[in-house]
């Protein structure tokens, strides 16, 4: 029988969390663009802080951050002028995967999004790797309900 992993602690990111969240995200997209001066990243990260609309969540094990993901909620006008959320950036740290820290991390976020009176969440990824499409699908994302459309500017 496998070792039961440590427990994971989610809470959402604070101001301090920032040079740990850019960390993690180098396994999000290891060869991502490159970053602006740190005090642009700063007054970026401290707008985000401020908006109550975003909230970055982690998953702990002690005190390194393992996962995260990013919740929007989003005001609407339909719906019952309820606020639908988005959920993305979802990233564990390559060390720390199989060990039920996403799935714990997306159920908070889930929690988080219904809490705030959401009728719908939604995610998208860009793999198309088998086992990432069944880890959303297991977390309760239907990734047949809805079509995504992408645009991008031109390079």
């Amino acid at each position: 029988m496998p070792p039961t992993p440590p427990p994971l602690a989610i809470r959402p990111l604070v101001d301090a969390d920032l040079a740990a969240l850019l960390v993690l995200y180098t396994h999000l997209h290891p060869a991502d663009d490159d970053r602006p001066p740190q005090p642009e990243v700063q007054a970026i990260w401290q707008g985000l802080m401020a908006d109550p609309g975003h909230v970055y969540l982690g998953g702990f094990v002690g005190a390194q951050l393992v996962s995260s993901c990013v919740l929007l909620v989003i005001p609407n006008l339909t719906r019952g002028c309820r606020p639908y959320a988005l959920i993305e950036n979802v990233v564990p740290h390559a060390d720390h995967r199989q060990r039920g820290y996403g799935r714990a991390l997306l159920h908070a976020a889930l929690a988080r999004a219904w809490g705030k009176n959401c009728y719908k969440a939604m995610l998208m990824t860009g793999s198309k790797d088998e086992s990432t499409l069944r880890f959303y699908a297991d977390a309760g994302f239907d990734g047949h309900d809805k079509q995504a459309f992408v645009a991008r500017p031109h390079a």
